[in-house]
């Protein structure tokens, strides 16, 4: 049976480097390559990092049917999964693993059903949430503060999914995590 897994946290919870580890473990895991509308930084690779698209082009893909989950973030600024992106790592027999959104993890959950495992990765509090957000040094106070007040309205739907591991220490969370995923896929 072809089995996928999503990771999802609210922005600054350390998904991105639960996932990375996650990915280091287990040779039969492949990243989902999500598609979006944003400008591509210096250090990013177009079909590695993201598949990016203008605004027109992914419009055209929702028309097409081609998103197994998508969304218009702000106005203009698309995120989605291309269902051929999961195809093609199935037909490779492996293991798809997302690190996608609150939303988008929804989203797939209702697309995908038994064929995925859902895991929330949560901050130990909001006060350190804020930190490591502010910790990046990468954004304006402004979009700090934006990102923060998203992460706490997506801290709410963490009943939504089928496992929640606090990352308050990386790596207890990281062995919670593994623990979770070999489960799944031992089934």
């Amino acid at each position: 049976m072809n089995k996928a897994i999503v990771i999802t946290a609210p922005s600054g919870a350390g998904k991105t480097t639960l996932v990375k580890l996650l990915l280091e473990s287990r040779k039969d895991l492949q990243f989902s390559v999500s598609a979006c509308t944003r400008s591509k930084r210096e250090n990013e690779t177009d079909g590695k990092d993201y598949y990016f698209l203008s605004p027109e082009k992914f419009r055209e893909k929702i028309a097409e049917d081609a998103f197994v989950e998508w969304e218009e973030v702000y106005t203009d600024m698309f995120y989605g999964t291309l269902k051929s992106e999961i195809e093609r790592i199935w037909n490779h027999k492996n293991i798809v693993i997302f690190d996608i959104d609150v939303q988008g993890a929804v989203n797939i959950k209702k697309q995908l059903k038994e064929h995925v495992l859902t895991i929330f990765i949560k901050p130990p509090s909001k006060e350190t949430l804020y930190e490591r957000l502010k910790g990046r040094g990468t954004e304006t106070e402004e979009t700090i503060n934006k990102r923060y007040e998203k992460s706490v309205l997506e801290l709410a739907f963490e009943h939504q999914f089928d496992q929640v591991i606090i990352n308050d220490n990386l790596a207890e969370a990281f062995e919670e995590l593994k623990y979770q995923v070999e489960k799944f896929i031992a089934n």
